[in-house]
């Protein structure tokens, strides 16, 4: 059974001035996506600026994610490392508190063989027993799982059930990997070859449209969902004019949700593309 179906929120860790996380604001942004139909919170993953949380962070913001959304949707967990002993430290945490998935990153900056990812997504899998969805996303960690070895993987261990990406890995396990796009302006061609959902920036402003159009798609209504997409990809493309997360956290605070700064190395948006991104974001209907 897939972890979630629908939308998934990739979803910003708001800061406070001073850079400490911001629990507060986490409680109303996850009371935000599930008034507004999100299917599933994903906590601490590149949009959460996982990579410059501490491991005390990073467990506590899993931690808070599971008792603010007090199992109403599926909350899944970024447990990625590129240190195997550290991602079985954060998927082992995430398990004790109590999530329902783990995203797990291939390993970045060291890379990995083919055969280094099987060991790796393999002794992480065999160290818990919650779903795993791996994370392929090359551009970012300089290292690709190849559709085989993804298939691999999902044949050998039980609890490797996803994948999020788009590749002919489908085809290598019958349909039975779930699927998620990870680009959110392939959400609807994702589906039409199988994929059952999205791990989304998008979402974290427009949460209602997100799920709107995953759920047409899925309930057979092929036209409004790709009329949702179309409508999005103006927003999407700007979203992603300079590195996730800065537009979306440019995004949310445009829209007075006070989610506050970047950690360094991230920096604040340049100025002429956040003009663009506010204008896109006015003509989508999110500003006035």
């Amino acid at each position: 059974m897939a972890i979630f179906k629908g939308a998934g929120v990739a979803i910003v860790t708001p800061m406070k001035e001073n850079q400490e996380v911001n629990y507060e604001k986490l409680e109303e942004l996850i009371e935000f996506q599930i008034e507004n139909g999100t299917d599933c919170i994903v906590i601490a993953g590149t949009t959460g600026e996982s990579s410059t949380l501490s491991m005390e962070e990073h467990k506590k913001v899993i931690e808070a994610a599971i008792a603010f959304t007090k199992g109403r949707i599926p909350v899944v967990a970024g447990t990625g490392s590129n240190c195997t002993a550290t991602a079985v430290q954060l998927s082992q945490e995430a398990e004790e508190a109590g999530a329902d998935g783990l995203l797990i990153v291939t390993p970045y900056y060291n890379k990995a063989t083919q055969g280094g990812l099987i060991r790796h997504y393999t002794t992480i899998a065999r160290s818990v027993k919650t779903p795993i969805i791996m994370y392929n996303v090359p551009g970012r960690t300089g290292c690709n799982i190849l559709p085989e070895t993804a298939a691999t993987l999902f044949k050998n261990e039980t609890n490797i059930v996803g994948l999020k990406e788009a590749s002919k890995t489908m085809d290598l396990t019958d349909g039975k990997l779930d699927l998620y796009s990870g680009e959110d302006g392939l959400v609807v061609p994702l589906m039409s070859i199988g994929a059952i959902g999205v791990i989304s920036v998008w979402s974290n402003v427009a949460p209602k449209d997100v799920h709107d159009m995953c759920m047409s798609y899925l309930n057979g209504d092929i036209k409004k969902a790709l009329e949702i997409q179309r409508k999005g990809l103006p927003l999407v493309d700007a979203l992603f004019s300079e590195v996730n997360p800065i537009p979306v956290k440019k995004a949310l605070n445009l829209m007075g949700m006070e989610v506050g700064p970047l950690r360094l190395p991230l920096t604040e948006m340049e100025e002429k593309n956040a003009k663009v991104l506010e204008d896109v974001m006015r003509t989508y209907g999110l500003l006035k």
